[in-house]
């Protein structure tokens, strides 16, 4: 992690988000994690392994699904090691599945860097992809908690399905909000959800505890995508890390189209099966799409939505043991719409 080894005032100075709060009492933790990632990314009979996989995992990456996990432990007042090997198995997944987003979207950025599979190919990526979810499993077993394995494997049987199920919904006008939602679910809320859920079950939390860590950490995912599908409408791309726009050109019907098509004009609904359906794209084209996206209020609209999901995740915390953390928790649901405000 980046500016975790610093002392003194310049380290406490980089402390400005939640995350950076959370990165900050955790850093223990943390480090363990990372050593743990770099020691389990390795192999010794195919180099390219840990070439391609130190190229996403080095990146820069929030870390925020690991650090979710290590702050649920702690919050229930955990004092073994096991969620660090959580942690780092919520990691390996999320670097898995990105390996083989970047491959089924035909990505050419990451984190602001070329995607693994411009600078490689889309064979090494899959094959890493599919190396590091070998690795998750790996160290679930290691914890010896069959109840720990099952909520992560559900998790991952979920995120695949989440994928396929866009495949099949993202260019269809027919996509509606409540498809919309479980795509998302799927290829986001559920790791999240899992990444705090699988850290109240390895403190030995009581059932009420793990069922709202896994309700914040469920809202807090929906919250994230909802934002980050806005921000391909309007963030920069050091934001969101990608060139803004890329959903459009990939045809993505994500929430800002959804609520747009839903009050098309029959023009805008030409427009809409032009671009989106067909996949007949023009110079302007973006352009005119932001236009009627802004006509109906729909960026507006999604930010209200995020912010009903982060009021949903704040309200979890509250059947939570009082602690530090879960102050910060409740911080870091607000700051992920703050990105947009």
């Amino acid at each position: 992690m980046d500016g975790m080894d610093g002392a003194g005032e310049s380290a406490v100075e980089k402390i400005t988000t939640p995350q950076d709060k959370l990165t900050s009492m955790l850093a223990e933790d943390m480090a363990a994690v990372n050593r743990l990632i770099r020691q389990r990314m390795a192999s010794e009979h195919a180099p390219r392994i840990p070439e391609v996989t130190a190229h996403l995992v080095e990146a820069g990456g929030k870390r925020l699904r690991p650090l979710l996990t290590l702050a649920a432990a702690r919050m229930l007042g955990y004092a073994g090691d096991d969620h660090v090997k959580l942690a780092a198995t919520v990691e390996f997944i999320h670097t898995a599945t990105l390996l083989h987003d970047d491959v089924v979207d035909e990505s050419q950025r990451r984190r602001g860097r070329p995607t693994a599979n411009l600078l490689w190919d889309n064979k090494s990526s899959v094959l890493v992809g599919d190396y590091l979810f070998a690795r998750s499993f790996q160290l679930m077993v290691e914890t010896g908690s069959l109840r720990v394995l099952d909520i992560l494997a559900n998790a991952s049987a979920t995120i695949a399905e989440g994928e396929v199920l866009q495949l099949t919904a993202a260019q269809d006008l027919a996509t509606d909000e409540a498809i919309y939602l479980q795509v998302i679910r799927g290829k986001t809320a559920a790791l999240f959800a899992a990444a705090t859920e699988s850290g109240g079950v390895i403190a030995g939390g009581d059932e009420g505890e793990i069922k709202a860590l896994r309700e914040y950490g469920d809202a807090l995912g929906i919250a994230f995508q909802i934002v980050d599908d806005m921000l391909d409408y309007g963030g920069s791309d050091v934001v969101i890390g990608k060139n803004t726009g890329d959903d459009f050109r990939e045809r993505k019907l994500t929430l800002p189209l959804i609520k747009a098509v839903a009050k098309a004009s029959p023009e805008e609904r030409e427009f809409w099966q032009r671009v989106i359906e067909k996949g007949d794209q023009r110079e302007g084209d973006l352009s005119q799409a932001m236009v009627i996206l802004q006509r109906h209020d729909a960026i507006s609209a999604c930010r209200d939505d995020a912010l009903a999901w982060v009021q949903r995740a704040k309200s979890a915390l509250n059947n939570l043991p009082v602690h530090s953390l879960r102050g910060i928790l409740s911080e870091l649901a607000d700051f992920v719409v703050s990105r947009v405000s």
